[in-house]
């Protein structure tokens, strides 16, 4: 998808300065909202793929003036409602009502728990898939990227679209992000490690025209070039 979200090479926004000593969460309610994203997530409704795709449809100059957990909860929000957990306008209605509300949680155990977040968390997810067909192309083999412009998810960012480079690594079969996004399904793709030279990627008149960039790239991307 080409929204705001995908700023890779572009100009005009500045250096990237993150401070040296930044906190993990700025405010608390950055905490709450990266809580209530995990939580709601656990009841399994959707996966990683669609939550990001969901952050990725805020409206561009939305996106830019908002803060990083204010995606997040943009993408929550968007969901919910997609899945029917929340109703059209509940959200707004509710914060128009200053009169506290209870929540009487849900009665299954699809809940996460409080106690069971940092083993949750620890034990993670993979997205490794078996049964991958087999590999097209070897190390070493120059390959060049298909030039798309998808309205949905995509991990092909724009930079590298119409690109050559070189395989440097096979990883095995993955789920592909882009199918995953919009319907769920786990389609299994390999996945390469690609390097480009900074010069491809950004042109010979770029500020490190000769550095490489590794980037990871779907087989569906990648063509023989």
């Amino acid at each position: 998808m080409n929204g705001g979200h995908d700023l890779g090479g572009m100009h005009g926004l500045g250096p990237i300065d993150p401070p040296s000593d930044e906190p993990v969460f700025h405010e608390p309610w950055e905490a709450r909202a990266f809580a209530l994203t995990l939580a709601a997530s656990s009841r399994g409704h959707w996966n990683l793929d669609q939550s990001r795709f969901a952050r990725e449809s805020m409206e561009p100059g939305e996106y830019l003036r908002t803060s990083y957990y204010e995606h997040w909860l943009h993408g929550l929000e968007v969901l919910l409602e997609e899945q029917g957990l929340i109703k059209d306008g509940e959200i707004e209605a509710r914060m128009k009502d200053s009169t506290p509300g209870e929540f009487t949680g849900f009665a299954d155990d699809r809940v996460l728990a409080a106690d069971k977040v940092v083993k949750t968390l620890g034990r993670g997810g993979s997205a490794r898939m078996d049964g991958v067909s087999a590999a097209r192309f070897n190390i070493g083999d120059r390959v060049r990227t298909i030039n798309i412009n998808p309205p949905t998810h995509t991990r092909l960012p724009r930079y590298a679209r119409a690109k050559s480079g070189v395989i440097e690594l096979d990883h095995g079969g993955f789920v592909f992000p882009d199918v995953a996004a919009t319907d769920g399904v786990k389609q299994c793709e390999r996945l390469y490690t690609v390097s480009f030279t900074g010069a491809e990627l950004w042109g010979e008149d770029c500020e490190y025209p000769d550095d490489v960039i590794l980037l990871d790239m779907f087989d569906p991307y990648l063509k023989a070039a």
